[in-house]
């Protein structure tokens, strides 16, 4: 019998585990496990050079110089960075503290200007109706 521990994890992997541990007749907790198996060998492998990996990823070595399976390696990790990155960021926060304003789409397609001193009466309105948009 094998001793589990349990464990958290992020959101989305855990929903990418689910849906391919369906795919693959697995749970999501046997798609974890799997995956781990597969990180576990490509580490150990001696075709899989994690110098040089490390290399790749502190911008000391070019990408086109690894193989196929430490691109992989690359790329997952560039992924998991971006992603990671993508989460800490709140412009919204960041702009009004600057004092900026910024536009974005609202649900209905209609460009909407946030924040800034120099639209200080005008937060959040909305310049107009979506293109297109049937209501307009």
């Amino acid at each position: 019998m094998s001793n589990t521990m349990p464990m958290r994890v992020d959101g989305a992997l855990f929903d990418a585990a689910k849906a391919l541990g369906a795919v693959a007749s697995r749970s999501a907790a046997q798609q974890f496990n799997h995956w781990a198996r597969i990180g576990r060998e490509l580490e150990a492998s001696p075709s899989t050079s994690l110098r040089d990996i490390e290399h790749v990823l502190a911008g000391e070595k070019p990408y086109d110089d690894l193989g196929e399976r430490d691109q992989a390696i690359v790329r997952a990790n560039w992924d998991e960075q971006v992603t990671e990155r993508l989460a800490s960021l709140d412009f919204a926060a960041e702009f009004s503290q600057a004092g900026r304003s910024w536009t974005e789409v609202d649900e209905h397609g209609a460009v909407v200007v946030h924040g800034g001193n120099e639209h200080a009466n005008n937060r959040s309105r909305s310049t107009g109706s979506a293109p297109n948009d049937p209501d307009a």
